[in-house]
């Protein structure tokens, strides 16, 4: 499991002390919901189009994007930065 971990300023530690008591918790719960919000819409690609093919289902949300993965249905943003870059 990932360990991310981010600097703030003085000034941006300030500025997140204005809207919230904790900026740590703050911090964590918005990366954990927009993961959460990725996941969901990986685990929609993934059904959609396992069901389109005739594909089983993995039984887990987990096994799920593990496996969307591996089958090229979805790509991580640098994977789709890569592919939209123009050849010289």
């Amino acid at each position: 499991m990932p360990d991310i971990t981010i600097t703030l300023t003085d000034t941006q530690n300030k500025g997140l002390e204005y809207i919230t008591d904790s900026p740590q918790e703050w911090i964590d719960n918005a990366a954990t919901n927009r993961a959460r919000i990725a996941n969901d819409e990986i685990v929609q690609i993934y059904t959609n189009r396992a069901l389109d093919e005739s594909v089983q289902i993995p039984v887990t949300r987990e096994l799920i994007v593990e496996d969307a993965f591996t089958r090229g249905w979805v790509k991580t943003a640098k994977q789709q930065n890569e592919d939209e870059t123009p050849l010289p």
